[in-house]
């Protein structure tokens, strides 16, 4: 099973972005690829959101979708769109995410569940919350690497979400993101190489890097790990396309070693003791 991994630096035309996520496409393609991994935002990344208003639409309007999907299906390979800013059914923005099948049909999408409401010592402060409305539902789906998990970026720190899907049967996790840099420089690593071993799963995370035109910095380091926890690809801080081999009898091996699926239970009420 051959996955691709696109390493981006979106900027503020959906546009331009939709060019970029058709070469890599017909890229991944070339080189074998039978799924291809985006970043979180693939379509547009601009903090200014009243600049940004004009181009966020509901799906059916999306252009960067539309193309997306007229790319999978002209190069015949599957695409887990990492996710796209969209008006939702209720005007409300929703921070959404796509898996595409080799003919160009949706066959799942998520609307990312934890939102990124934080300040950092850095300064920086961020309120997603304030224009995107949450997710409310895990999702898994069948795609030729495996039975997949889907996630989105801030939802990497709530371990609960992963075992849900696992317990659903996924073999792979995707995390597509835009990790700030000391959020990313401190954490991402650790996180990832966990929800891969807690799951004993292969776990996909895309990212953002670099310095983008609305004056964001993002972290970079798109990861392919194994379910024993080896990082298996990093693409450090350039924009670009890796290719990665993902063999699913490793899930199995893995699981087997240490049978952590198996060996789960429900945890009851805790009990504060006096």
């Amino acid at each position: 099973m051959r996955a691709a991994l696109l390493q981006m630096s979106s900027g503020i035309d959906p546009a331009v972005n939709a060019a970029t996520l058709t070469r890599a496409i017909e890229a991944a393609a070339g080189e074998g690829a039978t799924m291809l991994f985006t970043p979180e935002m693939s379509g547009l990344l601009d903090r200014d959101r009243a600049r940004a208003a004009s181009s966020i639409v509901a799906q059916a309007d999306d252009r960067v979708l539309g193309a997306v999907r007229e790319a999978a299906a002209k190069f015949g390979v599957w695409v887990h769109l990492g996710s796209l800013a969209l008006r939702g059914e209720d005007a409300r923005l929703v921070n959404r995410g796509f898996v595409i099948d080799a003919g160009g049909a949706i066959r799942a999408r998520y609307d990312k569940i934890h939102l990124f409401d934080v300040d950092l010592p850095t300064g920086e402060s961020w309120r997603e919350s304030a224009a995107y409305a949450a997710g409310d539902t895990a999702v898994v789906v069948d795609t030729p690497v495996g039975r997949l998990g889907l996630s989105i970026c801030y939802d990497l720190r709530f371990p609960d979400l992963y075992r849900a899907l696992s317990d659903a049967g996924a073999t792979v996790l995707a995390v597509p993101a835009a990790f700030t840099r000391p959020t990313g420089a401190a954490h991402w690593h650790v996180l990832l190489r966990a929800r891969a071993i807690e799951n004993a799963a292969f776990v996909i995370a895309a990212a953002q890097c670099g310095a983008h035109q609305d004056g964001r910095e993002t972290f970079g380091h798109s990861l392919a790990i194994d379910p024993w926890g080896e990082v298996l690809a990093d693409l450090q801080d350039s924009v670009g396309l890796r290719l990665v081999d993902l063999d699913a009898a490793r899930v199995a091996e893995v699981r087997q070693r240490i049978p952590v699926i198996d060996h789960r239970r429900p945890i009851s009420p805790v009990v504060i003791a006096p």
